[in-house]
Order: C-alpha cells, then structure tokens, then sequence
C-alpha cells in the first residue's frame, strides 16, 4: 500500500504545527497510522518538541528546507513507510513557496510508485490574509510579504486558519474575497486549536485527485531569497532551574519582555516559539506579530525545580541583533531563577533558495 503525503505549509505564525497536530488527531481517530515530517534552517525545534512529547511518529528534516534537501526528505518519508505509516502530514519551512515546482512535482514524477501525493494546502493566518488582500505587508518587509502571496497563488487548497478569533460573517466575507483574489484554490476556513472544520479538510485531502495543478510561473526568486534573508533566525535549548518556580509566569514574562523590545524597535516578527517541558506537561508561548497577539497555552503543575525550554524566533533584524535581544532578555526573566544554562543556541539568516529540483510543467 503506497503512504499518502499531504504537504501542509504555510508563512511564519500561520498555525501549522496546532493544526497539524490537530489534523494528526482526526486522522489517527478515523483509523490511520499518521506521521509528522517537521522542517527547518536549523535543528532545536519548537514544533518537534511538541510532537514529540505529545506522541507519535514524527521526523525532522533540519539544516535546510524541503526543497533544498530533497533527498532529506524522502529519507523521511522512508522511514514512515518502514514504520507502517500511512499518512504522512509534511510541514515545510514557513518562508518557503514555489513548492509544487520543487517538492510535488519532483514527487509526481519520480516517486509516484512508493507515495500517493494529496493536495498541497497552504495555511493563513486570517488577519495576515486580510492585510495581503488589501494589499498591505502585515508589518512585514515587502519581500516577505511577497512570499506569503505567492504561497496563495500555487497552493490546491488555501486553508483559512484561526477562524475563533472572529465573527462567522467575518470569515465568510474573507473566504468569499480570498476565493475571488486566487481562484485556482479551494478555499476552507478552520481552527487549528479547537478542531472546526479539521475533519472535513483531512477528508477532502484523503480523496482529492488535486495535486499539484499548478506552477509558479512568474516567481522572482532574488525577492523570494530577500524575503527569507531579512529574517533572522533563532533556535535555542536553554536549562532552567528555580525552586518553585512558577514556569507559566516565567514564560509569559519573557515573552512580554521580548515582544515589547520588537515592538520598541518596529522589528516585525514572523514567529516566537517559546516551549517549557515541565515533567511530561508542556507549556507553549506564541507571538505573531505584535505584542497584542502573545499567547500561551498549557497548565504547569507547579513542584518542579528543573525544566527545559526551546525557543524559535523569526525575527525582521539581524541574527546578530536576534541573539543579543534573546540573551539580554532572557537574563533579566531568569533574575528570579536559581540559575540557567544554555545548551545550544543557532542563529543565522538564511541563504539563498537552491532547490534541488525545479519542474516548469506539472506532472
């Protein structure tokens, strides 16, 4: 039996990991076996912890995306089918696009006998998809903004995410526009944290013959490399330890302190991933953009003196500068601690996309 692939990307802070795992939920609870292929410029990731801790079969293809590690990531789907998978959900870096030409058609083609490939889906977060429809940036670079556009325009399926956050005629009226803005997409509106419309999506994506339809013909790739460039990126595994400690605080303090010090500084931010595992209970921390949309979610038990924490950071600034900010900051929140230690800290700007494959017909 071939294992089905379903590619779900999506920008920076668009909630795929949330909605991913959602997605896994609904899969495993209509009877499959699923596994998660996580990707990223660098290792120490945020979303991998998560699902790991969370359960089931995950992998991670790091040090560069999708893409650029073609023979990674079939490595990794290697690896699901060898563990009976047979559903595998791929989540791609978030400054990724010109996927179809890159990664489904090179599938298509050269590994349609061992995959059967679903419908790539591309996430948006709804306020960001508002902001680009209005021909806005979302406080983004140009460049970036750029990206999450033409992620839009080549996806089969546009997957409105975070829909609790607003009114019902609210997310009609944008699905109804976003339907209009990319017409080649089948437009779906979900939320990722509560499971609305998740079961109906992995549905259509299980049965849809869709895949793929389309390539990014006009794609200008010294804008695309800028947009990923002006981003710095941040991976850490940090060692806390504080005798009743109250780790939630903790967090939602250093997550105060670092958006107020972006905010400060009109330093726009893609993503802040901050998670604590805390004796198998997990506390996560979100911010998408501005300080306004800090998040955390998850219950801390209390009792615990030693626990440890991974941040991701995509930040408008320099990695230089994205390292000094996580440092300070995260001195000042660990005043109250008995001590800390940082395991691995990465920071870097991405290079230029070099896809090891590039179709311009599609399969």
């Amino acid at each position: 039996m071939k294992t089905r692939v379903l590619i779900i990307g999506g920008f920076l802070g668009a909630g795929k990991t949330t909605t991913i795992w959602s997605a896994a939920k609904a899969l495993s609870q209509a009877g499959h076996k699923v596994g998660i292929i996580t990707n990223d410029q660098a290792s120490e990731l945020v979303d991998t912890r998560f699902l790991e801790t969370a359960g089931g079969k995950t992998a991670e293809v790091s040090g560069s995306c999708f893409c650029c590690n073609f023979p990674g990531f079939i490595d990794a789907i290697s690896s699901m089918k060898e563990a009976g998978i047979d559903i595998v959900l791929s989540e791609p870096v978030g400054s990724c696009t010109d996927l179809s030409a890159t990664i489904v058609q090179p599938l298509k083609d050269q590994y349609s006998e061992q995959v059967s490939l679903g419908p790539l889906s591309v996430l948006a977060d709804a306020a960001r998809l508002k902001d680009i429809l209005n021909g806005e940036t979302s406080g983004l670079h140009p460049s970036a903004a750029y990206i999450i556009r033409k992620q839009m325009e080549e996806t089969d399926f546009l997957v409105i995410n975070k829909i609790d956050l607003y009114p019902e005629e609210e997310i009609a009226e944008l699905k109804k526009r976003a339907e209009e803005a990319f017409p080649l997409a089948t437009v779906i509106a979900v939320s990722g944290l509560y499971g609305t419309g998740i079961s109906e999506w992995m549905q259509a994506l299980e049965h849809s013959e869709k895949c793929g339809t389309h390539l990014l013909t006009d794609i200008d790739y010294d804008v695309y490399a800028e947009g990923e460039a002006v981003l710095g990126w941040l991976n850490a595994t940090v060692q806390l330890h504080g005798k009743d400690c109250d780790w939630k605080a903790f967090l939602e303090d250093l997550l105060d302190r670092l958006s107020r010090r972006f905010d400060e500084r009109k330093q726009a931010v893609g993503h802040l991933k901050i998670l604590i595992s805390e004796n198998k209970n997990l506390l996560v921390g979100n911010v998408v953009g501005d300080r306004s949309t800090l998040k955390v979610r998850g219950e801390a038990k209390g009792g615990v003196s030693d626990v440890e924490m991974t941040v991701n950071a995509r930040v408008q600034m320099s990695p230089a500068e994205l390292e000094e900010a996580v440092r300070e900051e995260l001195e000042k929140s660990a005043a109250s601690l008995d001590s800390y230690e940082i395991d691995v800290l990465k920071c870097l700007q991405p290079g230029r996309p070099n896809p090891t494959h590039r179709y311009d017909t599609v399969i």
